[in-house]
């Protein structure tokens, strides 16, 4: 174990022995970065507040998760309580460590948040920055520099978003649909074939036994799993389904007005969500989960429909239902 290591696992060390009363404050914070609070957090301003500001978000999302994989693999760097026994693993991850994926999906999500909200409220999308960093060392799953380098990453994608945003979406917009829904897919692919030639490049790399069991002995309920390829087709399918749905609103069909009364907001939202649900478990249930070509492409699919759904198909049946009202075009 190399000097600078030692060093970071004492930070570690040291935010762990602040006490166990900051456990829930942490877990409380980390979940801000969870799967489930950015379903929860996208549908509701997609929805029911601002469809441009949730697209801009849900979009920024995909690439940061995308990126984060890629840079995973390449650094294959591990985690705190996979090579010390001191630290303890408040929580656990199957993946490896460098960067984290909460801190930069943080950085470059909630900053389109700061930037489209002017500074109404950036202090809060900074506050959660900076808790999101310190919890993932709490929780012993980062190292210092896992967590700063996330934040670099998340930065140049924020502000790579801010510099061109407008000019893709010009010309996104002025292409007709067979291309936008090409496009679409040809990035999707492009994701998927970044994601599996970095495994490619890594066939010669052994984890070390090491990490193996010190992990297992700290997390037993959750062994790790860092060359697993299910995220690359998460993501991948979701960005597709998303772009697809952006595509298909781009001539008007299902754009809404994600304003009205509360109830109506609230009925939407309840549609909407029980729609996505069926689609998550559902199609959870039925596809097969084995690690072949098959599993992979139909995981792909289900997350596709996903992102279709959230950003086209339930915004349709709102419409169709009374629930919204339908606007001429993203």
């Amino acid at each position: 174990m190399d000097a600078l290591t030692q060093w970071e696992i004492t930070v570690n060390l040291f935010l762990q022995g602040l006490g166990t009363w900051l456990l829930p404050v942490m877990s409380a914070v980390t979940w801000l970065g969870s799967e489930n609070f950015y379903i929860l957090l996208l549908t509701i301003l997609y929805w029911c507040v601002d469809t441009g500001l949730g697209l801009r978000m849900g979009i920024i999302l995909m690439l940061s998760n995308s990126s984060n994989a890629v840079f995973k693999i390449l650094f294959h760097s591990p985690r705190p309580y996979w090579i010390d026994p001191r630290v303890q693993a408040y929580s656990s991850e199957p993946s490896f460590g460098l960067p984290s994926g909460h801190a930069q999906n943080a950085m470059s999500v909630w900053g389109v948040m700061a930037a489209s909200i002017k500074r109404k409220r950036g202090w809060l999308a900074a506050l959660i920055i900076l808790l999101m960093g310190l919890s993932r060392m709490y929780l012993g799953v980062h190292f210092l520099r896992d967590v700063l380098l996330g934040w670099v990453i998340g930065a140049l994608l924020l502000i790579l978003m801010i510099m061109f945003e407008k000019s893709l979406v010009h010309w996104f917009k002025s292409q007709n649909l067979a291309y936008r829904l090409g496009f679409s897919l040809t990035t999707a692919l492009v994701m998927v074939a970044a994601g599996l030639a970095v495994h490619a490049g890594q066939s010669d790399w052994m984890l070390p036994e090491s990490w193996y069991q010190t992990a297992l002995q700290a997390a037993p309920d959750n062994p790790i799993n860092p060359f697993a390829y299910e995220g690359i087709f998460t993501v991948s399918g979701t960005w597709f389904g998303m772009l697809a749905g952006a595509a298909l609103l781009v001539g008007g069909s299902g754009a809404h007005d994600p304003l009205g009364p509360l109830m109506q907001r609230v009925l939407r939202y309840l549609l909407g969500i029980t729609g996505l649900l069926i689609l998550y478990l559902g199609l959870g249930a039925l596809f097969p989960r084995t690690s072949d070509l098959v599993s992979y492409g139909l995981r792909f699919l289900r997350y596709a429909l996903i992102g279709l759904w959230v950003i086209w198909l339930a915004p349709l049946v709102f419409i169709r239902l009374g629930l919204a009202k339908p606007r001429s075009a993203v």
